[in-house]
């Protein structure tokens, strides 16, 4: 019997025919747990951070080992939980909407000239008071 050959070994081991026409028996309902985002809060008032994923029946397991793998190290205030299939995200090929942003250089620090103006407001005061 000829058996599909892959990289993976697991693939290898479960010695499929690549001549099988029958379709394969398919995955049984619920017999993974959903996925959580898990949000942490280091400190009150401060944003919440996505810090990683945890694999629950339910919400209330979710929070609890949220709690155990993410608040047990440093200071925690807050975790958020939120599953994963309720996370709406845009898509990539939607990133145009994004294009027609004014730059707001204003915002940043860099925009600033302050340390130019102050300089020249020096060197005025210093050629005025020679005189």
């Amino acid at each position: 019997m000829v058996t599909i050959q892959s990289l993976d070994p697991r693939v290898t081991r479960m010695q499929l025919d690549p001549e099988r026409t029958d379709p394969l028996e398919p995955k049984p309902e619920l017999d993974q747990f959903q996925t959580f985002e898990v949000f942490h809060q280091g400190k009150s008032g401060a944003h919440h951070a996505h810090v990683g994923s945890v694999h629950a029946p339910n919400r209330e397991l979710a929070l609890l080992l949220a709690k155990e793998q993410y608040g047990r190290r440093g200071q925690t205030v807050n975790l958020w939980v939120v599953n994963t299939r309720d996370v709406f995200t845009m898509s990539a090929q939607d990133a145009d909407v994004f294009a027609t942003t004014p730059e707001k250089k204003y915002r940043d620090v860099g925009a600033y000239m302050v340390r130019n103006k102050v300089e020249a407001y020096r060197n005025q005061n210093k050629e005025g008071s020679t005189e």
